[in-house]
């Protein structure tokens, strides 16, 4: 079982695209939770959440959203990032044989050219992260959030895609 976790900060219209596209692990019952974990929202950011089922955590960033997770995996995913067809496999398979994180290869619509990816910022969580949950708690002591935790970690790479949010 899987929990999804995102943090955001005025994120609205891009959370929603994000979680359209974790309905199917919903289905499949991979998807135990999502938790929304928000750093100060003022839009409709906690309404998105809670209609869509999600546990809203407001307080506490990115470890407390850890806590509270049920899985013994963890998806972290930017809002705006769309996962493509097979990550659900690909996820049960890495998850069922790995102890190691794993990020998403990009969709071929969102890779970014070569010099721009050498001279520009690059996002940690832009192809997101499967970690198990107990490697996540350790590394969240340290982290002050989603994107630090993910920073400079040796990951293997999944077959499954992802469409990376746009920068905001």
């Amino acid at each position: 079982m899987l929990s999804v976790l995102i943090q955001t900060l005025n994120d609205e219209e891009r959370l929603a695209r994000t979680l359209a596209s974790l309905i199917g692990g919903a289905v499949e019952g991979v998807v135990r939770d999502v938790i929304v974990c928000d750093t100060g929202s003022t839009d409709q950011t906690h309404r998105v959440a809670e209609h869509a089922g999600c546990l809203y955590v407001a307080s506490g960033g990115i470890a407390a959203g850890i806590r509270q997770a049920k899985g013994d995996w963890l998806l972290l995913l930017e809002p705006g990032a769309r996962l493509g067809e097979g990550w659900i496999d690909e996820v049960v398979a890495h998850t069922a044989r790995q102890t190691m994180p794993a990020r998403f290869s990009r969709a071929r619509g969102s890779r970014v050219p070569f010099l721009s990816r050498v001279f520009s910022g690059n996002r940690a969580l832009a192809e997101g992260l499967v970690i198990s949950k107990r490697q996540a708690a350790s590394l969240s002591k340290n982290a002050r959030n989603a994107e630090a935790i993910a920073r400079g970690l040796a990951t293997r790479r999944l077959d499954a895609e992802i469409w990376v949010a746009p920068v905001k």
